[in-house]
């Protein structure tokens, strides 16, 4: 897939806004370009009927683009033919706003890891083990955008880090039921020991009482985790602190949903509404 040639074009389906009207004008094209980058990655890793070796060897050419396009403007000719509308936009953010690679590269380092985990059926042993992943599977997305906003203090990185894997984690809870049968296991070995949960009871998606407390206790986790890190939207001022109001809303209107339904997430899958987003509104205008 290509990139877009404007913010306009994203059609991916988000539950969080991605570079909405209320970013600053001259940082859209950037943040697209970020998008896409990581929109892209994710799709190689996981779309289509692709072996995993195939999948792996796709990201490695994704990432000696990235080394080209990290060299700016003279490696031009260089990139790859196969993503052309992508790379040149971001060896131009890259150029002009200094991305930090290493958080891009971290991306892929995390998109690779889940090939590989799928492909082993391995999950997670602990939340230390889970919660490195979201340092580098989602974690690099705020830290690039603070950059962009030229934001550097350790304090607010520290509440970016907290919502970024939160966001992760609700996309976890969220997305068992799709997950579980692809071979996807992020409810991780020692929480499923604490509540007395086999990985047959998840490989059936048996909701059981033990499979109920096990996610309402990772749901209460990560709630809390997300209300400690959404003290950034009073550090950062402007339209960019408005927009984290609404990403901030939008996972903690998924945790609501995600209780509704009594955590029944073996069986069901909620999804954002329109109504949804009048509360993550109202709620917004009031943090």
């Amino acid at each position: 897939m290509s990139a877009p040639q404007s913010i306009q074009e994203i059609t991916h389906y988000e539950n969080f806004p991605v570079a909405s009207w209320l970013c600053p004008p001259h940082l859209r094209q950037p943040i697209a370009a970020i998008y896409w980058f990581a929109r892209t990655a994710d799709d190689l890793a996981d779309e289509g009927d692709a072996s995993p070796q195939q999948r792996l060897d796709d990201l490695a050419a994704f990432r000696a683009d990235l080394l080209i396009a990290a060299k700016g403007e003279a490696a031009t000719s260089s990139i790859s033919s196969r993503w052309p509308q992508l790379f040149q936009p971001l060896r131009a953010a890259i150029t002009k706003f200094s991305l930090p690679i290493n958080h891009l590269d971290d991306l892929l380092s995390a998109f690779e890891q889940d090939i590989r985990k799928t492909r082993d059926g391995q999950g997670y042993a602990n939340d230390a083990e889970l919660h490195d992943y979201c340092a580098r599977s989602a974690n690099p997305v705020g830290r690039l955008l603070l950059h962009l906003y030229g934001i550097t203090d350790a304090t607010a990185l520290g509440y970016s880090d907290n919502i970024c894997t939160a966001l992760q984690l609700i996309n976890f809870w969220q997305d068992i039921s799709q997950d579980i049968p692809r071979g996807r296991f992020y409810l991780t070995d020692a929480a499923c020991a604490q509540f007395n949960v086999t990985r047959a009871d998840l490989n059936n998606l048996k909701q059981t009482k033990n499979t109920t407390n096990l996610i309402a206790a990772q749901a209460v986790n990560t709630l809390a985790m997300m209300k400690k890190g959404s003290k950034l939207v009073h550090l950062i001022p402007g339209r960019a602190g408005w927009e984290l109001r609404f990403v901030v809303q939008g996972g903690l209107r998924i945790l609501d949903k995600i209780k509704a339904l009594d955590y029944a997430m073996l069986e069901k899958r909620p999804k954002l509404t329109k109504l949804d987003y009048l509360v993550i509104g109202w709620r917004a205008l009031w943090m």
